[in-house]
């Protein structure tokens, strides 16, 4: 980019930007009754970015006030959360940044053993765009290395951390061999991901900032992050955003975080909302790996 504003770059330049990562094709079968896995009206995928203390870590915010709300997330949220899911069989999928897995090297494959998948989320919550092509592709193929040692199951999928997705990310992606990525936002259905308009066969299971907790909840006590909304009223939202995604036969996904969910008046709108979506025998709830699977037969 050099020294020109954005308004004085060529047309050559501001098209290459965009068109670096586009969304390709919808990656959803014509046949409704073949759109989800089982037939289902609806997909579901429920996944948590177990951060713990690395958010703070990375910002070397070290003061054991900051490692204890980390600490939060995994000694008091995580089991509970757990239990939830057990209880409303609902098999998610946790994003884990490798700094976690080392700090506690029995919660990943905990996961597993609970029947949940365990994805790839950084090293330590690492800000991609900051990074070198390098720098990436050595940070996250270190992360696959500690969590497939730990499960015994090599990740096939990666979320960015703070979807955060540099101009070398989806090149990393494609070196590493992912099958998924779950970090971008160009639609509300899996997508396969354009790299300078060719094709990856890399699925794209979007987020949205309107499912995920952490703008509603989060809470900075120096700055002016402050949590504006009730957790009954976040359960309504959620609730129209599943109620919508299973009027349109299309997925509800949604990102959440222990040390933000895993409070106890939050686990009850979680434990609510999957009661809502359990109310109905049309719903499909699985990983994100195994959407992923499914949704690749469209390539």
């Amino acid at each position: 980019m050099g020294t020109q504003q954005p308004w004085q770059w060529s047309e050559d330049e501001w098209r290459g930007h965009v068109e670096h990562v586009r969304a390709g094709q919808r990656l959803v079968h014509d046949e409704p009754t073949e759109r989800w896995p089982g037939g289902a009206q609806v997909a579901v995928l429920l996944s948590f970015d177990s951060d713990h203390e690395t958010p703070a870590l990375r910002d070397g915010e070290t003061s054991p006030g900051r490692m204890a709300q980390g600490e939060f997330g995994a000694r008091f949220a995580v089991p509970r959360i757990l239990d939830l899911l057990a209880r409303h069989e609902a098999p998610s999928s946790f994003f884990m940044p490798a700094v976690c897995a080392l700090l506690r090297p029995e919660e990943a494959p905990g996961y597993v053993a609970a029947g949940h998948e365990v994805a790839v989320h950084g090293w330590i919550h690492e800000r991609n765009t900051a990074l070198g092509h390098d720098d990436e592709l050595e940070l996250v193929d270190r992360s696959l290395g500690v969590l497939e040692r730990q499960t015994g199951l090599r990740p096939t999928g990666i979320r960015t951390p703070s979807w955060d997705f540099s101009a070398s990310t989806l090149a990393v992606i494609r070196e590493l061999g992912f099958v998924y990525d779950s970090s971008l936002m160009a639609d509300a259905e899996p997508y396969e991901l354009l790299e300078d308009g060719g094709r990856t066969g890399v699925v794209e299971i979007p987020v949205e900032w309107i499912r995920d907790d952490a703008p509603y909840l989060m809470m900075d006590r120096f700055g002016g992050l402050r949590p504006h909304m009730p957790p009954r009223s976040l359960l309504q939202i959620w609730i129209d955003e599943f109620d919508a995604a299973r009027d349109e036969g299309g997925v509800f996904q949604l990102t959440m975080h222990p040390h933000i969910i895993g409070h106890r008046s939050r686990l009850r709108i979680l434990d609510d909302l999957l009661a809502h979506i359990r109310s109905y025998d049309d719903v499909w709830i699985g990983t994100h790996a195994d959407l992923a699977a499914h949704v690749r037969t469209q390539l």
